[in-house]
C-alpha cells in the first residue's frame, strides 16, 4: 500500500490548525461572555455565526473546487482561516462584538472549505486501496488540535491575570495558518480536480431525497445531532464554573479531557462497528448520551464533571455513523445525498440559542435539557436504521437460501 507521504503530511497539518480552531469556539463563547458582558443568548451568536455558514457555502465551495482544484482549494481555504482569525485583532482592540462574529463566520467559510477539500484530497494521495485508512489518519491529527487547544487557548487569554485577551489565539492561528498557506502554495501536489455535478440546488435535492428515507431523515437527525454537539461543547465551561465552582484553568483541563475520551472511545468504536451494526450501535450511544445528559442537568454533586467527560465519550461515533447511515445504499445519489447531510450541519446555528434562552432563565445546567431532547430523536432514528438493516439481511439471507 503506497502513500505520497509529503502531501499527504501537509494535509495532516491543515487538520491540526482546523482542529483547533473548531476547538477554539468553546473556549471563546466564555471569554466573550465575561469580556462583553452578555447573556447566554448573546453569547451562543459565536456557535450561530461559524455554523450559518453551512447552510450557505457548500455547494458554491465544491463548484469553486472543481474549476481550481483541491491544491488551490486547501490554499485558499488556508488564506481564509488567517484572514478571519486576524481580524480578532482590531476586534479585540475596538471592543466590538460584532467583529467578533463576522471574524468567526470568515474563519467558517475557509474550515468549509478545508472539508471539502482535504478529505478527497487525502484520499486520492496514494492506492485505491489504502483511501479510507489515508482520510482516517488526517482526521486524527484534528484530534491533536482539539485536545491541546483548551489548555493552551485559556493560558493565552486570561494568562497570570484576570484580563482577558481573547485575540492572542487568534494571533497565533492567523500567522500559522499564513505560513502554511504559503508553504502548501510552494509545494508540489499531483493535480486532481473533482467532478461536480451541474445543477445542484438544495431544495431539488431535498425533494429526490424522499425516495430514501434513510437519508430524507438521516439530514434531519444530523441537523438535531450537530445542534446538540455545539451546545455540549459550547456550553461546557460555563456549565463547570456554575455547577461545580471551576477556575478557567480547571474547566479547560477536563475540556481535553472531554476530547481525550471522545479520541479513544471511536478508535474502540471503529471495532465495535465490525460485530455491531452502525444503527444499533447509534442508538446505544444515544441511550449512554441521554443519561448523562440528565444526570449532569438535573443532579448536583462531585461527579458532575465526569458525566461531562462522558458525554464526550458516548459522542465520540455519532457523527461519522450518522453520515454513513444516511448515504447508506443510495447509489448514484450519494454525491447529493453527502451535499444535504453536509448542509443540515447548520443545525449548530440553530440549537445554541435556544439552550442559551433556558440557559438565561433557568441556569446553565438545567439548559442540557435541550441536546438531550435532540438526542432522544437520535435513539429513534438509530431504532429505526437498525431494524431496517435487519430487514435487509434477512432478505438477503432468505434469496441466498434460494
Amino acid at each position: 500500500m503506497k502513500h505520497q507521504w509529503k502531501p499527504l503530511m501537509l494535509v495532516a497539518y491543515v487538520f491540526i490548525f482546523t482542529g483547533s480552531i473548531i476547538c477554539m469556539n468553546d473556549v471563546l463563547l466564555p471569554s466573550l461572555k465575561d469580556f462583553f458582558h452578555l447573556s447566554y443568548v448573546q453569547a451562543s451568536f459565536v456557535q450561530q455565526s461559524f455554523y450559518l455558514v453551512y447552510l450557505i457555502f457548500p455547494i458554491p465551495i465544491a463548484y469553486y473546487i472543481s474549476r481550481y482544484g483541491y491544491k488551490t482549494g486547501l490554499v485558499t481555504a488556508l488564506l481564509v482561516c488567517s484572514a478571519g482569525s486576524l481580524l480578532f485583532i482590531p476586534a479585540y482592540f475596538g471592543a466590538s462584538y460584532a467583529l467578533c462574529l463576522a471574524s468567526l463566520f470568515v474563519i467558517s467559510i475557509g474550515v468549509t472549505l478545508v472539508n471539502v477539500a482535504a478529505n478527497p484530497l487525502a484520499a486520492l494521495l496514494g492506492d485505491p486501496s489504502g483511501s479510507h485508512v489515508r482520510v482516517n489518519f488526517v482526521q486524527l491529527f484534528s484530534r491533536i488540535g482539539y485536545s491541546v487547544t483548551p489548555i493552551l487557548a485559556t493560558r493565552l487569554i486570561y494568562g497570570s491575570g484576570n484580563t482577558i485577551r481573547f485575540h492572542i489565539p487568534y494571533l497565533i492561528l492567523g500567522v500559522g495558518t499564513l505560513l502554511l498557506a504559503i508553504f502548501i502554495f510552494f509545494s508540489f501536489f499531483p493535480s486532481f480536480k473533482p467532478d461536480v455535478l451541474r445543477g445542484f440546488s438544495f431544495f431539488r435535492i431535498l425533494k429526490e431525497s424522499r425516495r430514501y428515507p434513510q437519508l430524507f431523515w438521516g439530514a434531519i437527525i444530523m441537523f438535531f445531532y450537530v445542534g446538540a454537539e455545539a451546545c455540549t461543547a459550547g456550553f461546557f465551561i460555563s456549565y463547570l464554573k456554575e455547577v461545580s465552582g471551576f477556575t478557567a484553568a480547571q474547566t479547560a483541563r477536563f475540556l481535553t479531557y472531554y476530547y481525550v475520551a471522545s479520541t479513544v472511545v471511536s478508535l474502540i468504536g471503529i471495532y465495535l462497528l465490525r460485530i455491531v451494526s452502525a444503527g444499533r450501535l447509534v442508538a446505544l450511544f444515544g441511550v449512554g448520551m441521554v443519561l448523562m445528559y440528565l444526570l449532569a442537568a438535573l443532579t448536583r454533586s462531585g461527579l458532575n464533571p465526569y458525566y461531562m467527560i462522558g458525554l464526550g465519550a458516548f459522542i465520540s461515533i455519532m457523527f461519522p455513523s450518522l453520515f454513513s447511515l444516511g448515504i447508506e445504499g443510495i447509489g448514484n445519489f450519494t454525491e447529493k445525498g453527502s451535499a444535504l447531510i453536509n448542509i443540515a450541519v447548520v443545525g449548530g446555528a440553530v440549537f445554541p440559542p435556544l439552550q442559551g434562552m433556558v440557559a438565561d432563565a433557568k441556569g446553565v445546567q438545567i439548559s442540557y435539557l435541550v441536546p438531550c431532547c435532540c438526542f432522544v430523536l437520535i435513539v429513534i432514528y438509530g431504532i429505526f436504521c437498525d431494524r431496517r438493516f435487519l430487514i435487509l439481511k434477512a432478505t438477503l439471507s432468505g434469496e441466498n437460501s434460494k
